[in-house]
């Protein structure tokens, strides 16, 4: 019993019920607790403790008698050194093990889809006593305490529970509530102190602080199920899916500067994507991140929203909201790495234990970050479980996953020598394949409708591809050879495109290997980037022209559509995460009209099937003229089943009239949107809404329209009805 002293006095005794709490002894029943902090201490209803004699362990000898009268869940009173008032509590170590072997069991194989219930800090009443139930895995320490305000950050007085095999610690506290502050303190096997905020809190401080919040019980009423209802038949393959962008910390501040909150959000950014059409809000990452400049891709708080914008409640209204509005919400998730701050997930129990341990694997030399160690079931079940968090707790549709290149390549940024060949002596990293499979199978199988989809920047073939027929099981991958390829174009003098035609029409051989999302994204307009109307060559209203070409251009190419926040009404400025949009000139002049475009196209985009119905399908798209690189010139067909609408595009500042392009019928083709319209900033140049064929061959086909292209711009053309 002294060595069981010895280790609680000095903190590593693993199991402190073994000391603390009420033992039978030969002489009687005897109740101990450790109070380092405390001057004396009373069981309430027995008497005063005595302190063990150079301890800060008290103990009281209880008879038979007195042991039955002494209630299961006791309270200890005691008045703290040089402090005259006093506290009573129950005793935390008068509670059994509270986590079942099952659920420990099950996270210890990795497949605990909940396991964000079972560990973390959750409000409880056990046997009619309210408190705090904490439980964190760490693995291989001498121990883990829980501090707070509560015991005065003491990691003495707290110990928690160990699980023996499966590295979890437990401790029910009495008397906690909410929004109390707590971390976990650790006895790594070095004997190392460390203080870590909670990998599965639901609350955090707001940055700069770092501590972890008792979380509120769950009580938001939802209004959204006629959405979800719909969501989980949704025939997204074949549907309009058009996605705005959104860092919420810029899109608009106060003039303070200050962040909006979610219901602010939810009172202005709703009501303006939806009349702007899209059907999507990508949020970057809303996950709590200590660094403003990280844009949240280093995440420290996996499971909380970001307190920038207010409490977990009300990030649930926001997307509440959203459903209302018939509007999707994807957040940007992050599995790819996590920072080296020393508070969070680094490090966890003061050696490698969410990262791999060999820096070959376990670092990301482009981003300082650390890697997940996605062979551990413990470190999978974690990263399973939030996705599974968010869709369940906040109703999200989409998980768009960050960076997932860098995960799939063992030699992503490395050279010869920092990185180690898989079991085959490839670079695939096997790990990060069957982790990616494995999330895309139980979002599918567990949420229908809700879509995941991958920041995938090489060729790796079937990203978008069931697993059962050997791809990752993504839903889509955003199409960055697309992007590259399409602002490449954009960003050259017209007078040169003649010689790139191939970078618009390269495309077409790869377009429908994968389920594409064609981003004109967020990275795209950053430090020294410049913004979307910046990047485009000429004068002012040459780039304005060039920017309405590129988005109708969008528009018209097969695959779903995304547009970063500004780039809407035509941004000047490079986004930075420090200020607010330019909204000043968002309804000026030639701003207005692009803001007139993107709604306008939106519009037509989601009424028209043969823009969409065949998004990631051959039989969507058809050339009519891809050879005509000298005037700068493509114009192609888009189909559904029953209509078809032709997309003429004129990529040099000269109109061309008198244009003859081949069409499949013969009728009037009725002008649905161009974007030289003056509505859109344009010189109003076309066709005067509506041009009839002639019987002429052309482009293999035997009726002809002979149109008026206007100087860089783009034309729809639908068949009138008869």
């Amino acid at each position: 019993m002294v060595e069981s002293l010895t280790r609680v006095q000095h903190g590593w005794h693993h199991d402190p019920f073994e000391w603390l709490g009420v033992h039978h002894e030969r002489q009687g029943y005897i109740v101990r607790a450790f109070m380092p902090s405390a001057e004396s201490v009373d069981v309430v209803g027995i008497g005063p403790m005595q302190r063990v004699e150079g301890t800060d362990s008290f103990e009281l000898l209880i008879s038979q008698h007195q042991r039955d009268s002494l209630p299961q869940h006791y309270s200890l009173s005691w008045i703290e050194k040089g402090r005259q008032d006093r506290h009573t509590v129950v005793s935390p170590y008068s509670f059994e093990p509270q986590l079942s072997q099952y659920d420990l069991d099950l996270f210890a194989v990795g497949h605990h889809l909940h396991i964000y219930r079972i560990l973390g800090a959750r409000l409880r009443v056990i046997d009619g006593i309210e408190g705090c139930l904490f439980a964190v895995w760490a693995p291989n320490v001498k121990r883990v305490s829980v501090v707070g305000d509560f015991n005065g950050w003491h990691g003495l007085r707290h110990p928690m529970r160990s699980r023996g095999a499966s590295g979890v610690w437990e401790l029910f506290i009495p008397g906690l509530h909410v929004h109390d502050s707590y971390k976990f303190e650790i006895r790594s096997s070095t004997d190392e102190i460390l203080h870590k905020t909670d990998p599965y809190a639901r609350v955090m401080g707001m940055r700069p602080e770092t501590t972890s919040l008792v979380p509120a019980r769950d009580a938001y009423h939802w209004n959204d199920e006629p959405w979800l209802q719909h969501r989980r038949g949704w025939q997204w393959l074949h549907e309009p899916m058009s996605i705005y962008e959104v860092h919420a910390g810029s899109w608009r501040r106060h003039e303070d500067g200050g962040f909006l909150s979610y219901t602010e959000l939810a009172e202005q950014l709703v009501p303006y994507v939806k009349e702007l059409g899209y059907t999507h809000i990508e949020l970057l990452p809303v996950t709590e991140h200590p660094l403003d400049q990280s844009w949240g891709y280093q995440v420290s708080g996996y499971y909380t929203p970001t307190a920038r914008h207010g409490s977990p409640d009300e990030f649930r209204h926001f997307v509440d909201e959203c459903h209302r509005n018939h509007i999707g919400v994807i957040l940007d998730w992050v599995p790819a790495h996590f920072p080296r701050d020393e508070f969070a997930l680094a490090r966890f129990t003061g050696e490698a234990c969410y990262e791999y341990g060999d820096p070959n694997k376990g670092e990301h030399q482009d981003w300082g970050t650390l890697i997940f160690n996605y062979g551990r079931n413990e470190v999978r079940n974690f990263l399973i479980s939030n996705a599974v968090f968010w869709i369940e707790e906040f109703h999200i549709d989409g998980l768009r996953v960050d960076a997932v290149a860098s995960m799939l390549y063992l030699d992503y940024s490395r050279e010869h020598g920092q990185w180690s060949p898989n079991v085959y002596g490839g670079r695939e990293h096997l790990e990060a394949m069957d982790f990616l499979k494995h999330l895309n199978e139980t979002v599918h199988a567990e949420f229908p409708g809700v879509l995941t989809l991958a920041e995938e920047s090489t060729d790796w073939p079937q990203v978008s591809r069931p697993t059962d027929s050997g791809g990752l099981g993504f839903s889509m991958k955003w199409n960055m050879g697309w992007m590259h390829d399409t602002l490449k174009y954009f960003q050259a003098d017209p007078v040169y495109r003649r010689f790139h035609q191939n970078q618009l029409t390269f495309s077409q051989l790869y377009a429908y290997s994968e389920n594409f999302v064609l981003p004109l994204s967020h990275d795209e307009v950053v430090h020294m980037k410049r913004s979307m109307l910046d990047k485009m060559p000429g004068d002012v209203w040459q780039k304005f022209a060039n920017l309405r070409a590129l988005y109708a251009y969008q528009f018209a190419h097969p695959g779903k559509k995304l547009l970063f926040m500004g780039g809407e009404f035509g941004q000047w400025d490079e986004w930075s995460e420090q200020r607010s949009l330019d909204w000043i000139v968002a309804g000026m002049d030639k701003h207005a009209g692009l803001y007139n475009l993107i709604r306008d196209l939106n519009q037509l985009y989601r009424e028209n099937p043969a823009l969409h119905a065949h998004d990631f399908q051959q039989e969507g798209f058809q050339w009519i003229s891809c050879e005509d690189a000298d005037n700068s010139v493509l114009v192609f067909l888009r189909r559904s089943r029953f209509e078809s609408i032709i997309c003429a595009f004129n990529f040099t500042p000269v109109p061309r009239e008198n244009y003859a392009i081949g069409v499949p019928e013969e009728g009037a083709y009725v002008e649905v949107l161009n974007s030289d319209a003056s509505w859109y900033g344009g010189s109003n140049t076309g066709n005067a809404g509506k041009v009839q064929t002639v019987r002429q061959k052309e482009h293999g086909f035997d009726y002809t329209l002979k149109l008026t292209l206007p100087p860089l711009a783009g034309l729809f053309l639908h068949k009138e009805s008869e």
